[in-house]
């Protein structure tokens, strides 16, 4: 029974691992959780630029060299600035403010977060260049859904535009830029930040968009 109780440890801190606390505690008590609507949160997705060439010329100890470098660092920022790592695919680092705990400041958290990853990008090598690397930053606010999805390694994940939107601010993004949609932008127009207007761009899918880059926090 002491191995038992070893194992069911080992499950619990895996499952406190992958997923929000209060997620895995429900799930501990053998609740079911329920997908919960969320009025307003802040998504930001990041990249990092030039990824499939790096590969293309690397050997695989150098990119996951390279990844956990930066993952560690951004992980660290998650911390920081409170806001929830939701996946990470690849190079692709997701992350959302104000869910699963809603937050008035969830855009300002996501802001600041984002400004944290340009630098701390700086500390991590290419493997090709040795220069530090490059990311694109990409943020957008709206509402979405968000639910435990899978059994056998369940993960908590976000549905809707807003996830969509947030992805294409990311693609459509410069590098070592981060690219804000105008809901992004008037959550933050008034909390201190300097924010420059990029205009007009033709978004995949959606059309013509105002966009904005985030420059830095004032105070």
């Amino acid at each position: 029974s002491k191995h038992l109780e070893e194992e069911k440890k080992k499950t619990e801190a895996l499952l406190y691992a992958m997923l929000p606390q209060h997620v895995a505690n429900q799930l501990k008590e053998g609740k079911q959780v329920e997908a919960g609507e969320f009025k307003e949160c802040t998504i930001l997705f990041s990249d990092v630029v030039t990824f499939t060439n790096i590969c293309a010329q690397c050997e695989p100890i150098q990119i996951v060299l390279m990844l956990n470098s930066m993952y560690l660092r951004f992980d660290r920022l998650t911390t920081v600035h409170d806001v929830y790592k939701v996946e990470t695919i690849g190079d692709a680092y997701m992350v959302v403010g104000g869910v699963p705990v809603p937050v008035p400041t969830h855009a300002e958290r996501v802001a600041n977060f984002a400004l944290g990853m340009i630098m701390a990008a700086k500390g991590v090598q290419n493997p090709v260049s040795g220069n530090p690397i490059q990311i694109r930053v990409g943020i957008h606010t709206g509402p979405v859904l968000a639910g435990v999805v899978g059994e056998k390694m369940p993960r908590y994940c976000l549905f809707g535009d807003t996830v969509n939107i947030a992805s294409r601010m990311e693609s459509h993004g410069v590098p070592s830029k981060i690219h804000l949609s105008s809901s992004a932008y008037q959550c933050l127009k008034y909390k201190n930040f300097e924010i420059t207007e990029r205009g007009e761009i033709e978004v995949k899918g959606k059309g013509k968009m105002h966009t904005y880059f985030l420059i830095r926090n004032k105070s």
